[in-house]
């Protein structure tokens, strides 16, 4: 395995793909890779998978009427008023395997400023991937 491989993993399991980078991490974790830079890695290639969720918000709303538009109209409205109750602090909350995606997508709708959206969304990923490097050296 190679860092390139868990950055593409870690970019997919932000985006709608069915990735989980989390067994990717812990597989190189377990090859004796650097756990600092893992946490770089994973931490960069999830942040720019969410902030392609971002761009599509921005841009591709017009299709959400679609059949193959990947979130469906219900999820969409909850994800706005999810955003629209608790504003841009949940995208804290975007490192959550349900509805992370939807939030980071919702925020691109909602016309997040990048310039707020990649720091929150840096911060939340940054953690996650922070305490499952310290839940398997057993610092938790």
């Amino acid at each position: 395995m190679s860092y390139w491989f868990l950055f593409l993993s870690a970019f997919g399991a932000a985006t709608v793909l069915p990735f989980y980078s989390e067994v990717t991490l812990l597989a190189m974790l377990n090859m004796d890779y650097p756990a600092l830079a893992l946490w770089w890695v994973a931490t960069l290639g999830n942040t720019l998978g969410a902030l392609l969720n971002w761009l599509l918000g921005l841009y591709a709303t017009r299709f959400a009427g679609k059949r193959w538009f990947p979130f469906k109209p219900d999820a969409l409205q909850r994800g706005q008023r999810w955003f629209q109750r608790y504003g841009v602090w949940s995208l804290l909350l975007a490192w959550m395997p349900l509805g992370g995606d939807a939030l980071t997508f919702v925020a691109g709708v909602m016309r997040v400023r990048w310039w707020i959206f990649l720091p929150l969304v840096a911060l939340g990923k940054a953690a996650r991937y922070a305490v499952v490097i310290a839940l398997y050296n057993g610092a938790i």
